[in-house]
Formats: structure tokens, sequence, C-alpha cells
């Protein structure tokens, strides 16, 4: 039963407000004394030109003092409150999950809808490192939970396979480097020449024009200059791929901005026969000033194309093949600007359906030893970083539990999903600097306190060598205090992922696992289980397998795997 509907379902029937709507103002309140939902009046007062406790209070007396699945209604301040029948609420919540299982949580909300999703999308001339974790893992559960709510997602690597930086590193290889050394080196070698360039152009400015040089050449088609492009591509390549193995992670579509060069010359001619574009100083540009915005370049004065170009042609590109009802770009807040300058010109094309896409910016991460800079070489490659992740993880479990089974493949799913979950555990907005200590903490509001939650939930069901039908379960037996809370946050999962979906904030559904996990230690902790008697102990094992399945659930759509064993 959605207790939500059913009271959106009652003031339907004395107030003139679409059900929908109604349903999204219902709340949950913090204190339980205030009602297990609340429905917050203060938005009718200006229509009913009646103050909101004068609101609620009418209210009350039209629905009754008892309804339906409801025990009371009460008037309180500006609030309607509602306590529910507890034995009624907690069977609907346990027989739903028992039934769903894996699919507790879905929607249909999605059907017929089409998301894409442009993330992680690194650029290919240096090893896949720290800084490309955000928009990747950020992405992916955002892809997943899309997915979950019936949507048809398609989820876009936007490689960085070609512009200025490729000419940086044809020159650096040209000049610093051979085939031979790249086949012996690879991405390591590559790295190297990368930085020196940077370190070079400090030191002489003109090397910008060398490396523009190759760039041009690339886009004029020339042979040599498109193999050394081919083969730092395909090496650059391989690597990312083993990483996002190690996520779980795989994409729809690995179009890169090479895969446009050819349908770039279609935007530059539109936004000349719409007059939109202007010259400056050689080069064309849209000019957004009125609209509070620098000018955005199209054409630099040597005719060559910029990310704005490139952008606005995948756009079109994915809504002509897609028809896309959302299109959403996970990257750094840095390129905000970028994003809302070339959204714009394509609202001055004419086009509609712009609204529709969404740029989702997040912060910069750093280390408690400082910021990362792959231009410097001061970055940690991810495969490193969840290396040493799982080290130190085994360092744990061989401290804890040393003759835990498949102690490397836990390690593994417990050190890197540690730090998944740390990304995904604040607000994609902020910036973050990682802490070992923090992430890998198993007592703390992390991933692996989480996980171990999970197993300790597996532990109780092992133990207990049987699976109690739920048609038997005395629902009575799960209304004290803890099991009732416990049942409310995961009666409120199912909202929570539809929640972190639509405001595109994973965090939203790590906070509500961490509650679940929290409420479910004090439940474990407040409540005997497997020597209680009969009735009360196969009541609260039935508890404990939701709980688990919530959990395994949850983990999954975030991107992390579910232990049985830690």
């Amino acid at each position: 039963m959605n207790y939500k509907n059913e009271i959106a379902k009652l003031l339907g029937n004395i107030i003139e407000m679409p059900i929908d709507e109604i349903e999204l103002s219902v709340e949950t309140p913090a204190n339980a004394a205030m009602g297990d939902f609340a429905f917050p009046c203060h938005k009718l007062s200006k229509a009913m030109r009646k103050a909101p406790n004068m609101i609620a209070a009418e209210f009350a007396d039209k629905i009754g003092v008892s309804v339906n699945c409801f025990e009371r209604i009460e008037a309180a301040g500006p609030y309607l409150n509602f306590f529910v029948n507890k034995s009624a609420y907690v069977a609907n919540v346990i027989n739903e999950i028992c039934e769903k299982r894996d699919n507790y949580g879905t929607r249909d909300v999605g059907i017929g809808k089409t998301v894409c999703i442009d993330y992680s999308s690194p650029n290919v001339t240096h090893e896949f490192h720290i800084g490309h974790l955000y928009s990747t893992v950020i992405g992916a559960a955002l892809y997943r939970m899309y997915k979950f709510l019936g949507y048809n997602t398609v989820g876009i690597n936007y490689i960085g396979d070609w512009g200025s930086q490729f000419g940086k590193l044809v020159y650096a290889f040209t000049e610093w480097s051979s085939l031979e050394q790249v086949e012996l080196g690879g991405l390591d070698e590559l790295t190297r020449v990368y930085v020196k360039y940077h370190v070079e152009e400090e030191k002489n400015p003109e090397l910008k024009q060398s490396a523009r040089s190759w760039l041009v050449r690339m886009e004029q088609g020339d042979e040599t200059a498109l193999a050394h492009w081919r083969m730092i591509c395909d090496i650059c390549l391989a690597s990312m791929d083993k990483t996002y193995k190690r996520l779980g992670i795989s994409f729809d579509s690995y179009r890169g901005e090479s895969y446009y060069n050819d349908k770039m010359t279609a935007v530059v001619n539109e936004l000349q026969d719409k007059k939109l574009l202007t010259e400056s100083d050689g080069a064309q540009i849209v000019d957004l000033t009125e609209h509070k915005m620098p000018v955005c370049l199209i054409l630099r004065g040597d005719g060559g194309t910029l990310y704005p170009t490139r952008d606005i042609a995948a756009a079109f590109d994915r809504k002509e093949m897609y028809g896309f009802h959302k299109s959403l770009y996970v990257t750094d807040s840095r390129q905000s600007l970028h994003f809302a300058q070339w959204f714009k010109v394509v609202e001055l094309m004419g086009y509609n359906w712009v609204q529709d896409m969404v740029h989702i910016p997040y912060g910069l991460m750093s280390l408690e030893s400082g910021a990362l800079s792959a231009r410097k070489g001061n970055v940690i490659h991810l495969e490193d970083f969840f290396n040493e992740a799982a080290r130190r993880i085994m360092a744990i479990i061989n401290e804890k539990n040393a003759s835990l089974p498949n102690k490397d493949a836990v390690a593994e799913a417990v050190g890197v999903g540690a730090v998944v979950f740390d990304a995904l555990n604040k607000t994609c907005i902020k910036d973050k600097v990682f802490s070992w200590e923090s992430a890998l903490n198993f007592d703390g509001e992390t991933g692996p306190y989480v996980q171990y939650t999970h197993a300790r939930a597996a532990s109780v069901l092992e133990k207990a060598a049987d699976a109690p039908d739920v048609a038997g379960i005395d629902f009575s037996a799960l209304t004290d205090e803890a099991a009732f809370t416990l049942i409310k946050s995961l009666a409120s999962f199912p909202d929570k992922i539809r929640e972190a979906a639509e405001k595109y904030e994973p965090f939203i559904l790590s906070r509500a696992l961490i509650g679940i996990a929290q409420n479910f230690n004090k439940f474990y902790h407040d409540n005997p289980i497997l020597t209680s008697e009969a009735h009360v102990r196969n009541a609260r094992l039935c508890m404990v397998r939701c709980v688990k399945d919530v959990l395994k659930t949850g983990l999954a759509l975030l991107g992390l795997k579910a232990p049985e064993k830690m």
C-alpha cells in the first residue's frame, strides 16, 4: 500500500488539487510523536483565505478520527498528521519486500521515456586517475537508478579523443619519445611526455603553436598525425577499460569527440543561416553579452573547431538518435559556464528541447596532501588508488577475521566500494577531501559500515537455518519502537531512489542506506532474534531478511557489492 497516495486520495475529496501534487507534498516527520506522515497546509492558505492551522483543523474534522489504514488523524498547528495502524503498516511493508525481493523499489514512472547520461568521459591523453572518479561513479549511479525506475537509459562515454591536448601529446611524442618506448612503457610513457610538455611550455610558450600545428594536421586528415592519434587512443582506452571492469561499469555508447568532426560544418552553417555568428579577431563567435555571459567561441581564427561546436553537434545527434526525455551531463563545476553558454546557443537556434538538457556539476576531489593536477603529474592513477584501498582492507581482515573465506574478493569489494561510497555520500556540488581513515571506517557512515550490516544480517539468517513463510508472520511482534523505526526506513526506500534520481543526487540514496543500517543495528541490539519464542523469532527473522534484501539492492544501485561474510 502506498500510504502517501492513500492520504492524497483522502485529501483529494476535499480540496481542488491534483492527487500526484498532494502526494508529493506529504512529508515524513522526523519526530514520530508528530505522526507517521504529515501534510503541511501552508501552501493552501492564500487560496482558502485561512490560516494554515485553521485549514488543518478543518481537514481533520472532515476526514474523521479513524479512517482506512490510519488509527487517527490529528491537526497540529499548520500540519495534518496521520498515525498508521502499526500492525497493518508492518504487514504491508514486509509483504511487499518479500514479494518483490530484488525488485523492491522499482517503479514504472520511466516507461516510454529515454534518459541519456553523459558521464565519465575522460580525456584519453593521460591515465585514468582519481580526478575522473566522481563523474564516473555519480553518472553510473544515476544510470542504474533511472533504469530501476523503468526508463530506457543510455549511458554515454563521450571520450575526449580530440582537441588541443592531442596536438600537445602528439608533439610531445614526436619530440621526446618513440614507438619503441611507447610499446615498452605504454600509458606511463605517454603520461611522462605529456607532463614534460607542460613543463617545457611554461619555459617556452612558442610550443603552443607547434602543438596547434599538429592538431590542424589531424583536422586536415594528415595520415601521419592521425596514425599517432590512433596509437595514443588505443593505448589509453585499453587501460581505461580495465578500470571500468573493476567498477562493474559499461556504456551503451562510446562516441568520442572525433566522431563529430564531419558533423560540425552543419552546425556552423545553421548558425550562419540564422545570423547568430559574428566575427571577432578572426574567430567566429555567438555574442551572449545580452544574456550576461561571455561570448561563445564556435571557430578559431585558423578555422579549427572548439568544445562548444562539438557539444552542440553531439546534442543534435543524440536528440535525433534517442529522442530523449532528458539528457544529463555529469561534469565538474568548473565547466558550468561552458554548458550554460552552449545550452543558450541551442536555445537561440530555436530548439525548445534544450530545456530537457541538464548539467549536473560536482565539486572537486582532493587528498589530504593537496589538490590534483594531471598536467603537473601529481595525480594518483585510479587503479593504484583501488589497489591501496583493497590492501588496507586486507590488513583489517587479517587482523579481525584472518580465517575469512575468499579474503581477496572481499577486500576488493569492500576497498573499492569504500572509495565509491565515499564519493557518493555527500551532495554532488561540494568539494571533497578524501581521507583513508574516514572512508574505510567500519563504524562510521561509510560503505564498509553498510556492507558489514548486510553481512551481519546474512549471518543471522545462516545461523537460523530456515526462512519463515511470510504468510504465518505475527506482525504485532514488530511494533516496538526499534522495529517500527526500522520498518519506516525500509518503507521509504522506494521514495529515496526516485528522489535521488530526480534530484540528480545519489547521496540521498547513500544516506538512506546508512539510516537503514543504523536502525537495523539498533533493532539487532534491542531485540533478541534467534533465542526468542517461535512467533517472535519468525517475525524478526523475516525483518532481517527484508533488511538484507534492501541493503543489497541499494548497494548495487550505487555500484557496491554486498559480501555475505566479512
